[in-house]
């Protein structure tokens, strides 16, 4: 499958994109365990979110599809769900993976995490050491899924509370400890380096669980009860990034994008667009479901290069690719550093992105930990996504801008995260076409 991007003028548009996949995640798992019927809206119908979805049904919990994005939940409570018959396969995501298994080290049977062939080759020690250190027994290949967990080595879901310094910042790490820490005894608690998405701790208070906060540590008490609740998805901030970086690369497109999370433990992302010259205002800002939301305008933008910050890097970890298209139409050399994080993604992303925008005619040096990219003109011509649906977006908005056709191979898992994807770029007047053709 690939995509195939002609040279577009953007118009002005009023969009909306698909709910946020970390929060989607988060709302099946939380309200499968919780106590009641949990109302969710807003849920992303993407491939990872069903994947979840299957799991947690998998193991008892029933779910209630009203539409794509409304769904209902019926919680088993905190020890409720029920050995799986079979292997529990959670696709393509990483998120879910992490997450599920702080769930899974909690449960008084033995579960085996798998996932596609990119999920399989993405190293998850840094969920095994805290988890094993909770009492967990984890086997996997290298590092590396499958996981086969054990709560206990012998089936018992005997958990012991711990504090973990995490060596380096991932809120899916914070997650898993913290959601294996209900299942502790005693009060679990998390110190990360640098901050990261805060989704599970809202998550969890909105769900009546004391999660307290103190500078860079997070503590839970073991053993306490969810409520159910209602949760609304905010649009995701991350799918918005690709509409926003359109309509700032264009002529002169004015697009409001309706009802995005504006989480502040996610928007560095628009504090390094701005800080590069971008048009960009928040109007109708308001709460919904303990989560800060509001419609973000993007305007025509000349940009400009930059050093982007490091201390940003953990608040716009997902939004990387697009930046690296938002540095390729900068003026000057914009340099990224501190992205190591990016190369244990759905790909190497670092890697991935340099050679793209280097195919399209983007003076790149790659460097251990990010690049430089001198910003230029976008020459058109084929590339691949190397089956990352974010390099895949980035891409696709970069041959908006090109001087010709900019074809993208591999774009399927673009499914995963922003179903309608191509659809959304066309709304706003990017000549995008879908071939669903096999690459050979």
């Amino acid at each position: 499958m690939k995509f195939i991007v002609t040279p577009s003028r953007l118009t002005d548009a009023e969009i909306a994109v698909p709910g946020d996949k970390s929060i989607s995640h988060r709302a099946l798992m939380f309200g499968g365990i919780a106590n009641g019927r949990s109302d969710i809206s807003g849920f992303l119908d993407g491939e990872d979110c069903l994947a979840t979805l299957s799991a947690m049904e998998a193991m008892g919990v029933s779910a209630t599809r009203h539409s794509k994005t409304e769904l209902s939940i019926e919680g088993v409570g905190l020890a409720g769900l029920t050995a799986p018959a079979n292997e529990l396969d959670l696709g393509n995501s990483g998120t879910a993976m992490r997450l599920m298994a702080g769930l899974m080290a909690g449960q008084p049977f033995e579960s085996t995490l798998v996932g596609d062939a990119s999920l399989t080759g993405r190293p998850m020690g840094r969920v095994i050491t805290p988890l094993e250190s909770m009492g967990a027994v984890i086997r996997s290949q290298s590092g590396k899924p499958p996981l086969v967990i054990n709560p206990g080595g012998d089936g018992a879901a005997d958990l012991q509370a711990i504090h973990y310094d995490m060596p380096v910042a991932s809120a899916q790490v914070k997650s898993c400890v913290l959601i294996a820490g209900l299942y502790a005894d005693g009060a679990t608690s998390v110190t990360e380096p640098a901050t990261t998405r805060d989704h599970t701790e809202r998550m969890l208070r909105s769900f009546g669980v004391n999660v307290t906060t103190e500078g860079a540590t997070m503590r839970v008490e073991g053993r306490q009860e969810l409520s159910a609740t209602r949760i609304e998805v905010p649009g995701d901030l991350s799918s918005a990034t690709f509409m926003i970086l359109a309509a700032l690369l264009s002529d002169s497109a004015d697009i409001l994008i309706r009802g995005v999370g504006l989480n502040p433990t996610r928007t560095g992302v628009l504090d390094i667009l701005r800080s590069m010259g971008a048009d960009l205002s928040i109007e109708n800002e308001r709460m919904a479901g303990g989560e800060p939301i509001g419609d973000i305008r993007a305007r025509a933008s000349k940009l400009r290069a930059i050093d982007v910050d490091e201390r940003l890097v953990s608040l716009a970890i997902d939004e990387f690719p697009a930046l690296f298209v938002a540095a390729g139409s900068a003026d000057g050399t914009t340099r990224f550093s501190g992205l190591e994080e990016l190369r244990v993604k759905e790909s190497d992303r670092i890697s991935s992105m340099a050679k793209g925008i280097a195919a399209l005619g983007i003076d790149v040096v790659e460097t251990p930990d990010g690049a430089l990219v001198t910003g230029g003109r976008f020459t058109g011509g084929h590339v691949n996504s190397h089956g990352d649906h974010r390099v895949a977006m980035s891409l696709a908005v970069a041959g908006t801008v090109a001087d010709r056709r900019v074809t993208i191979e591999d774009v399927q898992p673009v499914e995963t995260s922003f179903p309608g994807f191509a659809a959304c770029l066309q709304r706003i007047g990017g000549d995008i076409a879908v071939d669903e053709a096999e690459a050979p």
